[in-house]
């Protein structure tokens, strides 16, 4: 079974950055495509990025492309999520989520399935971001 650490949220304000970190405890990271969700008050858990470890490709929500970005260190078992010019829209908890690659060979494939959520069986505990206007 694969533990997910999510740390790094807070408060900011509009335009301001933040960066989320997600630590794995697995000794086969490489296998694992990881990915961001976030869901904020009344609305559904959506994905937001979505990283595949092993070959460091990605994929973004549109609403958060050219703002954010995903990255992964396999020496520290961790994946990053850089979010630079905030919007007050992107306050929700942010929650990592991980399975095996096998499961999703593609992370533009989270993107085109109805619930993002399935595939994944192993979750962070969540992490709140707030964007002040």
């Amino acid at each position: 079974e694969v533990q997910l650490q999510a740390s790094g949220g807070g408060l900011v304000q509009t335009g301001g950055t933040l960066r989320l970190s997600c630590a794995a405890s697995t000794f086969t990271f490489d296998d694992y495509t990881i990915a961001w969700f976030r869901q904020a008050p009344g609305k559904e858990r959506e994905g937001v990025a979505c990283i595949r470890c092993g070959d460091h490709s990605t994929y973004y929500a549109d609403s958060v492309k050219g703002r954010f970005a995903m990255s992964s260190d396999s020496a520290k078992a961790t994946v990053y999520l850089q979010m630079n010019s905030l919007k007050p829209e992107d306050t929700a908890v942010y929650y990592c989520a991980a399975t095996e690659s096998i499961s999703l060979p593609t992370p533009r494939l989270l993107f085109k399935i109805p619930t993002m959520t399935r595939p994944f069986p192993y979750w962070g505990q969540g992490t709140l971001v707030t964007v002040s206007s």
